[in-house]
């Protein structure tokens, strides 16, 4: 990441404006020069700018007329005015009207410089502020990933060795197997963890409201643009951007996102202003890529842009000794779940990966009585299909069905066929009796 701005230089002394654009150049900021109010005004126009240092006292538009005129275009924009000495009561009026500071001239460029680094901070943290609201309307909170199968521990590998660097990463793997969890991880671990990271999926949008909420709009650019909006771009700036489903971007929109991944410009829909973005971008895709590549449906220029590192994501039939961990995370610690049923979710292949385990949990927990999950109480894609066994187990599971219907029938007649009693005793509930009394044919006449 750096610190280098936008930085807008207006004067109309030829030789001092020159020597200010060689020091700040030399700094590293992105430096733009004008001889006076309109080519100031101009240049506000096509690019956006961080800091403008503007002279008070110009022919034609005066510095306190652009300083308004600045602000009109962009109120993010930080103002330094300079001013000599007899117009230190206009310099003044101008922090009025919302300059950030001033400097009587002559004036060292090391001074400025300092005063620039100032105003340099006060527009980042205005920019911080903005991305916090923009990011707190939009924002999910999701559970980490869970797990301890060796292939998701080499996922966690290679997470922790790639997550420090500003590198964009391509990560692939079947829907539902938590691709945006793993971008998450991947930015926890990076240099930028402190700042934004922004969540877009482009699947869930038409072609041209992605490119709003990608790039941003001006007011009147569309139908419904009442107000300016900043896209998920500048929200990012100096964060993370991760693009999920990404092999959905249709070929106009991969130029311009080629672009900003080349040197950090765009611009917003309806503008003509050049913003510059600092942004690590993290992609994810179901597809295969190389074959889009090969078909002509995604650009190649592009792909190896993205794809700097894979990281390939396992399905959930892949990584079955994990299913455990994972439903007693998503159950909760107030709830159980009966032998039978966790076999039985242990037993399914999960063609919808981990987001189809979380949604039959969901409906489990829905369906269930007294904080328990049983068989019955899964979908019947789950509770048709026969368990695999070996011969082994399926004669422990015969002598263990004949030990289980024996006791729960010794009960059932020491408590005289009262079933409340004996669902009390035996430490379930009357729902959980009646179905193995069902399952285990014990019928009124052997009570």
């Amino acid at each position: 990441m750096t610190n280098h701005i936008d930085l807008l230089v207006v004067d109309d002394d030829a030789e001092f404006r020159s020597t200010m654009a060689r020091w700040f150049t030399r700094s590293g900021h992105r430096v733009q020069e004008a001889p006076g109010g309109e080519e100031a005004l101009a240049l506000a126009e096509r690019r956006q700018f961080a800091v403008a240092i503007v002279d008070l006292m110009m022919p034609g538009i005066s510095g306190l007329e652009l300083l308004e005129k600045l602000k009109a275009v962009d109120s993010g924009c930080e103002v330094i005015m300079l001013t000599g000495e007899a117009t230190v009561e206009t310099a003044v009026k101008a922090m009025k009207l919302g300059a950030f500071d001033y400097l009587t001239k002559p004036c060292s460029l090391a001074e400025l410089d300092a005063l620039v680094e100032k105003a340099t901070e006060r527009w980042k943290l205005t920019k911080e502020n903005i991305q916090l609201k923009t990011l707190l309307d939009r924002q999910k909170v999701q559970p980490g990933t869970i797990g301890e199968s060796p292939a998701l521990k080499e996922v966690w590998r290679l997470i922790e060795r790639a997550g420090p660097t500003d590198k964009a990463i391509l990560i692939q793997g079947e829907s539902g197997t938590g691709k945006e969890l793993v971008a998450r991880a991947l930015h926890r671990c990076s240099l930028r963890a402190n700042k934004p990271l922004v969540v877009i999926n482009c699947a869930a949008l038409p072609e041209s409201l992605l490119e709003s909420e990608l790039f941003g709009h001006e007011k009147g650019s569309f139908t419904g643009a009442i107000s300016d909006k900043p896209g998920f771009f500048e929200v990012a700036d100096g964060g993370t951007l991760f693009i999920d489903e990404i092999g959905e971007m249709t070929g106009t929109l991969q130029v311009k996102l080629l672009r900003v991944l080349e040197d950090g410009s765009m611009r917003r829909v309806g503008s003509i202003r050049e913003r510059h973005v600092d942004v690590r971008l993290l992609a994810a895709t179901n597809r295969d890529m190389a074959a889009e590549v090969k078909a002509g449906r995604f650009r190649e220029d592009l792909y190896y842009r993205i794809n700097v590192m894979s990281l390939k994501l396992p399905p959930l039939r892949e990584r079955m000794s994990d299913v455990p961990l994972l439903v007693k995370h998503f159950l909760g610690s107030e709830w159980k779940i009966e032998d039978e049923a966790m076999r039985a979710l242990e037993h399914y292949d999960w063609p919808g990966n981990i987001r189809q385990l979380i949604n039959v949990i969901e409906r489990a927990k829905i369906l269930a009585d007294d904080g328990e999950i049983l068989l019955e109480d899964l979908p019947s894609e789950l509770t048709d299909r026969p368990l695999e066994a070996t011969r082994e187990e399926l004669s422990d599971n015969v002598e263990l069905s004949a030990v289980q219907r024996a006791h729960v029938l010794e009960i059932l007649k020491r408590e005289r066929g009262n079933k409340a009693r004996t669902a009390r005793v035996l430490g379930m509930s009357r729902r959980s009796l009646y179905r193995l009394l069902d399952k285990y044919k014990i019928h009124a006449t052997e009570q």
